[in-house]
């Protein structure tokens, strides 16, 4: 079993800036896919960004392209997103996920999941 918890959210004016930080109970090489959805309130969740452990391959959404950056720190067993350039509708609750396995979709099919961590962003 792998647990996973996110930390950095908060509230930030439009424009701003914040960086999530996922922990992972195991070493992040072992995990071949890390990822970051989001969930805005009354809303069905949806793919933010994901990564190969390697970074062989980087896939973001569209709706986050160009401000949005995914990276893993092996070292610290952390996935991290960092988000510039945020926008109201960003607001969401982020959850980061992982699997063990790795496949041709980045964009879903994870086993484990966070509980997530609250972003908010002002007008």
């Amino acid at each position: 079993q792998v647990t996973l918890v996110e930390s950095g959210g908060g509230l930030v004016q439009t424009g701003g800036s914040l960086r999530l930080s996922c922990a992972t109970s195991e070493q992040t090489f072992t995990l071949q896919r890390l990822a970051w959805f989001r969930q805005a309130s009354g809303k069905e969740r949806e793919f933010v960004a994901a990564m190969y452990w390697d970074g062989s391959r980087i896939d973001y959404s569209n709706s986050v392209k160009g401000r949005f950056t995914i990276s893993r720190d092996n070292a610290k067993n952390t996935a991290d997103l960092q988000m510039n350039s945020l926008k109201p509708e960003d607001t969401a609750v982020y959850y980061c996920a992982a699997d063990r396995y790795s496949t041709n979709s980045l964009s879903g099919g994870y086993a484990y999941w966070g509980r997530g961590t609250q972003v908010t962003v002002s007008s």
